[in-house]
Order: C-alpha cells, then sequence, then structure tokens
C-alpha cells in the first residue's frame, strides 16, 4: 500500500509541476510570438523544425500537428542538417530551432548555415541569452523552472513547454487561416476521424440493396423481401415516396395480435411517417438520429424520393461509431 501511495504521489507531483510550468508560459508570451505567427501565415515558403535529442521528437510531433492544420511543414535533424540535409531548405522556408539550452555543439554549427542562406529563424528555446537566442529572428521563450525528473535532468517539463508553444503556433495559424472541419478533413481521410467528417449517407446507403414494396403487398411478400434483403427493414413506397416502413419488430407485433395473416397487406401492418434522413447528409448526422430516436436503420431519400437505407451496421463497420 505504502508503494501505491509512493507512486500516486509521484504521478501527481509531476503533473502539478508540470501544469504550473505550462501555466507559466502564458507570460512569456509577447511581439515576437505574435510576429512569429504572423511571419509563417504570410510565408509563400513551408516551415523547417529541427532540433536534437529530445526536441527533435517534439519537432517531429509539431511538424505533424502544423501539416493537419494546413501549415506545410517538414522536419529536419539538426545532426543530419549539417551532414547533406540542409539542402532541404529552400529560399523562401522559415527555420524553427527548438532546443532548451540553445547552446548545444550542432545548434552552434546549424544557425550560422542558416543565417548565411537568409532564411528567417524562430528560436523555441529555455535560455533566451543563448547562442540560439541571440542568433534568431524571433525567440519564444520555453523556460521551465526544474524538469519533473527528481535529479532535473530527463527532459521532462521542458519538452512538454516545447510542445505547447508549438500547439500554440499551430492553433493560432489555424484561427488565421479560417481552417475548418471540411479542411481539416481533407488532411484526414483515414481512419474514424475522417470519415466523421466526410463520409455521407449516400455512401453508405449505395452498398446496401433497396428494400421495397408497395401499400397492397402481401405479408409474405413483404417478409421474403425483407429477409432478401437482409436490413431488417423495407420500405413501403408509393410513386417512388416514402410512405411507410416494416421493420423485423412490426412483425413480430403482427404474430402477437393476429393467428392468421393470409389476408394483411403491407399497409396493414406498416408504420406511418417514419424516420429519413436525405442522401447528401453526413454519416455521423445518420448516427445520431438513429441514437436519438434508439433505431438501428434509417430510410434514405434523395430530392423527396426513396434512395434506399442505411443501417446501424454500416456505421459500425466505418468505424463512425
Amino acid at each position: 500500500m505504502n508503494n501505491k501511495n509512493s507512486i500516486l504521489n509521484t504521478a501527481k507531483k509531476t503533473i502539478e509541476l508540470e501544469s504550473q510550468a505550462i501555466a507559466h508560459l502564458t507570460t512569456f508570451l509577447d511581439d515576437d510570438f505574435a510576429n512569429a505567427v504572423e511571419l509563417i501565415y504570410n510565408s509563400k515558403g513551408r516551415v523547417i523544425i529541427t532540433g536534437i535529442g529530445k526536441s527533435a521528437i517534439i519537432a517531429n510531433k509539431i511538424v505533424a500537428t502544423l501539416n493537419s492544420t494546413g501549415t506545410p511543414s517538414v522536419f529536419m535533424h539538426a545532426a543530419d542538417a549539417i551532414h547533406g540535409d540542409l539542402g532541404l531548405i529552400l529560399d523562401d522556408d522559415i527555420v524553427i530551432c527548438i532546443s532548451k539550452s540553445g547552446n548545444t555543439p550542432e545548434i552552434k554549427v546549424l544557425v550560422p548555415l542558416i543565417k548565411n542562406a537568409k532564411n528567417k529563424m524562430i528560436a523555441i528555446t529555455g535560455n533566451t541569452k543563448s547562442f540560439l537566442g541571440v542568433q534568431a529572428d524571433y525567440i519564444l521563450n520555453a523556460y521551465v523552472e526544474q524538469e519533473a525528473c527528481p535529479n532535473n535532468l530527463a527532459p521532462t517539463t521542458s519538452t512538454t513547454a516545447q510542445l505547447v508553444i508549438g500547439d500554440a503556433l499551430a492553433v493560432c495559424l489555424l484561427e488565421l487561416r479560417g481552417f475548418s472541419s471540411r479542411d481539416f478533413a481533407k488532411y484526414h481521410p483515414g481512419g474514424a476521424l475522417g470519415k466523421r467528417l466526410y463520409l455521407r449517407v449516400s455512401d453508405l446507403s449505395s452498398m446496401n440493396e433497396k428494400p421495397q414494396v408497395n401499400l397492397d403487398t402481401n405479408v409474405k411478400q413483404v417478409i421474403v423481401e425483407i429477409s432478401e434483403k437482409m436490413l431488417g427493414v423495407t420500405a413501403v413506397v408509393e410513386d417512388n415516396k416514402i410512405v411507410g416502413i416494416i421493420t423485423d419488430g412490426d412483425l413480430r407485433r403482427m404474430l402477437t395480435k393476429t393467428d392468421s395473416f393470409v389476408n394483411l397487406t403491407a399497409k396493414d401492418i406498416m408504420s406511418s411517417n417514419p424516420k429519413r434522413i436525405e442522401n447528401n447528409a453526413m454519416a455521423i448526422d445518420a448516427m445520431e438520429m438513429m441514437e436519438a430516436n434508439e433505431i438501428s436503420q434509417l430510410l434514405v431519400e434523395e430530392n423527396g424520393n426513396y434512395a434506399g437505407v442505411v443501417h446501424l451496421h454500416d456505421l459500425i463497420k466505418e468505424g463512425i461509431i
């Protein structure tokens, strides 16, 4: 029990220490930050982000965040840059150098090369008086008083601070660009997240059978239609307009109410005014409608005409749910 308490106390102390350091970063925000954002926003080039050690890992993450929110970015390892990768940097590119100390040997070699090429340089550093801080065009102060590591050695709080500065840059640029959920979907077409943003009802319903009967279809044929189309439902259609729906549940309820259904037709057992959705609606809207109404299928319309069925299983299969 004592070991568990010790573990939990260490974890809480780490989180509290890092959260306090992150909150303190707001006091460092100044014109350099705003000018750096505007520089990137107005640039015709890309953002090249470089670092070494743990800072290189943070640089990779910031690159990924910027790319996914509309700011073209490329990672360049500081050590590799001075052994050939410096060719990545084009004339209009902006370079962001990340370094806690700002005085590592690789940074001291790399920075003058960037300055000689006349690319604008932004520093994310915890030491504004460092070699990097003095040489940079803009300084984003990521100073932290101490690492969460009890020896104050392992990069923990400092790398978290760098990451937060990168997120702040990305969000500011996102807002300046008016980056919308539709834009986000364009950069995230794969996976459940992308599908939630771009997948439409028609993309799902078009892959299904299109069960339908008319008002006078006898119950036996209704059962056959539902069974063959394997969606647990059929639309009742008149002049290609939806007038009702029959589900597996409707059939079960029919059997509890009558001993013979030989003379019954679709209009005798259907539910009128069924829930429906337009085929150009987003799939996520279909999911929300199903959840709100506690149903597993929706009839689909196109310009007022019956267009098919979208099923809860379709949404599950695509990872929407």
